[in-house]
C-alpha cells in the first residue's frame, strides 16, 4: 500500500427528516441562494416545495436554475455561474443526482473566475482551490458527487466529457433521503446502481499493485452491497432498507474512505466518458456494457487472480477452480447482473451506436498515453474493446 492522507470535511445529514436542518445550515453562508435541479422531478416528489418553504421562512432569497442535463452541458454550468455573479449569490443548492451536484458544483467554482467560463478550468485542469459553498441534496444513488471532489461536464460542441477537481468542491453539506429516490424509474435505478460498483471495480479494486487487505475487504463489502439491494430497489421502489443501502454506498465508493493507499485506475470511466460525450447516453448503461467486455479483454494469467477474487467475494463464484477459469465465471457472473439482473440492454449496438468514432474516442481517452491498471491500455486497445462491446 501508498502513503496517503485522509480529510473529507462533508457534513452528512443521513434519513428521513434531516431536512429540517436546511435552514441552520444555509444561514451560515449567507441569505442569497442558488438552487439548481434537472428536468422537475423534485417538483414531483415534493423536495421542490420542502426545499422553497424552507428557505422562505429562513428569510433567504432564493435563485433558480433548472433542466441540468443528465450529462451537465458547459453551457448550463456558465449560466449558473452567471446568476451567481449578477446577483451575489452566497450558496448553491444542488438538489438532484450526480449530474445536477456536479452542475453545481462548476456552477460554484465558475462564478469565481473573471469571464465565469467553466470550461477554461476543466480543459486547463485546474485542480479548484475557491468556489461558492455547496449544499448536496440528493435524490439518486450513483455518482458520488455528494461527497467527493469531483465534477464531471461535457462540452458537447467539442464532444468531451471531463472531470474538474478540487478539494473546494467537496460539498460542505449533504442531504441523503432514501425517500427522495423513491419516484426513481427502474432504469435509473439500474443505472446509477451499476455506476457505484464500477467506481470501486474500476477506480481501486483493480487498478494495479498497491494493495490494503482492509479495504479490499471493506470494497467488496460495498459491491456485495450493490448487489443484494439493487434489485430489491427495482422491485420495490419504495423499501426504505434498499434504497438506503444503496444511498450510502453511493457516498462510500467515491468519499475516499476506500482508496486509501491504492492506485486509482478509472479505465472503465476513461472510456465510457467518450461514450456519453459523443453519444449522450446514460453513464451507468455505458459502464454495464464496456466492464464486462474490459475484463474480458484484459483476462490473462498474471490478472486473473484479482478478477477470481471478486467473483468469490462478491458474485459467490466457487473457490478451488483454476484461476483463469474461475476468472471466465466471474466476468459471466457480472455479465448477467448487468443484463439480466438489472435488465439493461448489453450491447452499444443496442443504442445506436456503431465505429464511426471509435479510434478518435480511443485516442482521447488515453490523453495522448495510456490507461493503466491491472493491464497498460493502448489506443489501440481501447478501439478493440469498444468494437467488443458492439
Amino acid at each position: 500500500m501508498n502513503d496517503f492522507i485522509f480529510h473529507n470535511p462533508d457534513k452528512v445529514y443521513f434519513g428521513r427528516n434531516q431536512l429540517e436542518h436546511l435552514s441552520e445550515e444555509l444561514l451560515q453562508f449567507g441569505k442569497k441562494a442558488l438552487l439548481v435541479y434537472g428536468g422537475g422531478s423534485i417538483k414531483k416528489n415534493g423536495l421542490y416545495d420542502s426545499i422553497t418553504s424552507i428557505v422562505k421562512n429562513s428569510g433567504i432569497e432564493l435563485f433558480e436554475l433548472s433542466g441540468v442535463e443528465p450529462n451537465p452541458r458547459h453551457s448550463t454550468v456558465n449560466k449558473g455561474a452567471a446568476i451567481c455573479k449578477k446577483e451575489n449569490i452566497d450558496v448553491v443548492i444542488a438538489a438532484g443526482g450526480g449530474s445536477t451536484i456536479d452542475c453545481a458544483k462548476g456552477i460554484a467554482a465558475a462564478a469565481y473566475t473573471e469571464n465565469g467560463d467553466v470550461w477554461s478550468l476543466v480543459s486547463g485542469g485546474v485542480w479548484v482551490t475557491k468556489v461558492l459553498p455547496v449544499i448536496a441534496i440528493l435524490t439518486n444513488a450513483a455518482t458520488g458527487s455528494e461527497m467527493d471532489a469531483w465534477a464531471v461536464i461535457s462540452n458537447m460542441d467539442t464532444n468531451e466529457k471531463i472531470g474538474l477537481g478540487g478539494n473546494a468542491l467537496i460539498p460542505k453539506v449533504a442531504f441523503e433521503n432514501p425517500e427522495y429516490s423513491y419516484t426513481l424509474p427502474s432504469y435509473q435505478t439500474a443505472c446509477g446502481a451499476f455506476d457505484i460498483f464500477n467506481h470501486i471495480l474500476d477506480n481501486y479494486y483493480l487498478a494495479g499493485e498497491a494493495t490494503f487487505d482492509l479495504l479490499l475487504e471493506m470494497q467488496e463489502a460495498v459491491m456485495r452491497t450493490v448487489v443484494k439491494w439493487t434489485p430489491v430497489a427495482i422491485k420495490e421502489p419504495e423499501n426504505y432498507e434498499a434504497r438506503a443501502n444503496l444511498m450510502w454506498a453511493s457516498s462510500m465508493a467515491l468519499n475516499t474512505v476506500l482508496d486509501g493507499g491504492t492506485v486509482h485506475g478509472c479505465a472503465c470511466h476513461a472510456m465510457e466518458h467518450e461514450l456519453s460525450a459523443y453519444y449522450d447516453i446514460t453513464h451507468g448503461h455505458g459502464l454495464a456494457i464496456v466492464t464486462p467486455r474490459w475484463l474480458t479483454y484484459i483476462l490473462d494469467e498474471t490478472t486473473a487472480p484479482a478478477i477470481y477474487r471478486l467473483g468469490i467475494k462478491v458474485f459467490g463464484v466457487e473457490e478451488g477452480l483454476n484461476e483463469v477459469d474461475g476468472a471466465k465465471k466471474t466476468i459471466g457472473a457480472l455479465s448477467d447482473f448487468c443484463f439480466d439482473t438489472l435488465g439493461l440492454l448489453p450491447t452499444l449496438t443496442d443504442l445506436n451506436i456503431d465505429e464511426t468514432h471509435f479510434k478518435s474516442m480511443a485516442e482521447h481517452a488515453c490523453a495522448g498515453g495510456s490507461i493503466t491498471g491491472l493491464r497498460e491500455l493502448l489506443p489501440s486497445d481501447i478501439e478493440k474493446i469498444y468494437k467488443m462491446c458492439l
